[in-house]
């Protein structure tokens, strides 16, 4: 069990690298209630604080129920070799994997470790480490308040934004503006995933629907969409493939076109003759978008956008297409 301590002695420095659970934490400050605190929290005793790395929720609970003392267990007297004996035995304590990535790069911080002296001390492979090292490298500091905080599912983030990212090219910052828009809304996995859908597939009135906190609209629109893309043939199959990669660069080009680091006349001169090849194509190209776009809607019940009348110049925005 451990021996007590005051729970007014716990540094709560690394609170924030462990994901909070408000159902989970409310069914265990019933059964602290009941029986009390069954498995000791775990720390480190440096010599001068106690730090908690593991049992954040039990601590939190144990506060609530008006508790001044509770089990613990000393994980060793060095930092950085707490947070190893907890990572090595994380399987038994159920830290997750984003848990995992947060104590893996404050490892490297603390001890300036290389992925190899990593993964030794670990016993685990230079891949796990290093997965886990680009996945918290990758997320920005809002983005990971709001999926530790809870308010962002991480299901939803791992399973659903980062394939956006490594697949779509779609940018961090990007990212961390759709999850403070939906983050904290009690939205579901799925639900999620259609705001997503739209949000960087579709068009711009979708987008700023859902930054405007209308979820309601877009919803409602996404669900009204087949969800069954299999039933398209292999030749609709790569069309829609075409037309998803023609909106990522269409948006890629529009965003590099005013930068500064333009500046080379070797630059200009091949710019030049490629902007002059795509504007002498652009009316023949927008009037068949056009025409596929007033097809596909009739097909389908003539959807229209979430956005009432705020329509990109020229016609109605296309449908986003659900993988």
């Amino acid at each position: 069990m451990g021996r007590e301590v005051e729970l007014s002695t716990l540094d709560l420095r690394y609170e924030s690298y462990r994901m909070k659970d408000p159902a989970l934490e409310a069914r265990l400050l019933a059964s602290i209630a009941q029986r009390g605190i069954e498995e000791p929290l775990e720390g480190v005793d440096t010599q001068d604080r106690r730090l908690l790395l593991n049992g954040f929720k039990r601590y939190r609970c144990a506060r609530k129920l008006g508790m001044g003392r509770a089990p613990y267990a000393s994980l060793g007297n060095d930092e950085a070799l707490g947070i190893i004996n907890l990572l090595r035995a994380s399987h038994h304590r159920s830290l997750g994997i984003l848990e995992q990535a947060r104590f893996i790069d404050e490892l490297r911080k603390l001890q300036q470790m290389t992925v190899a002296e990593m993964a030794a001390e670990l016993a685990r492979s230079k891949a796990w480490v290093s997965m886990r090292l680009g996945l918290i490298g990758e997320m920005s500091e809002r983005v990971r308040q709001e999926i530790f905080s809870g308010r962002f599912p991480v299901y939803a983030y791992m399973y659903t934004l980062r394939p956006f990212m490594r697949m779509n090219g779609v940018l961090r910052p990007e990212i961390e503006n759709f999850v403070v828009a939906v983050s904290g809304k009690k939205l579901s996995v799925r639900e999620i995933q259609q705001l997503a859908q739209g949000y960087f597939r579709g068009p711009e009135s979708f987008r700023e629907a859902i930054q405007n906190g209308h979820l309601g609209l877009p919803l409602r629109w996404m669900n009204s969409l087949p969800g069954d893309a299999d039933s398209c043939n292999d030749f609709e199959g790569a069309l829609l493939k075409d037309l998803e990669v023609t909106q990522k660069y269409l948006q890629r080009v529009m965003g590099k076109s005013d930068d500064r680091r333009l500046k080379t006349r070797a630059f200009y001169a091949q710019a030049h003759l490629l902007t002059a090849g795509l504007l002498s194509q652009a009316r023949a190209f927008f009037e068949t978008v056009r025409k596929l776009h007033d097809r596909s809607g009739q097909a389908h019940g003539d959807l229209s956008a979430p956005s009432g009348g705020n329509k990109p110049e020229g016609d109605c925005p296309p449908v986003p297409h659900q993988p």
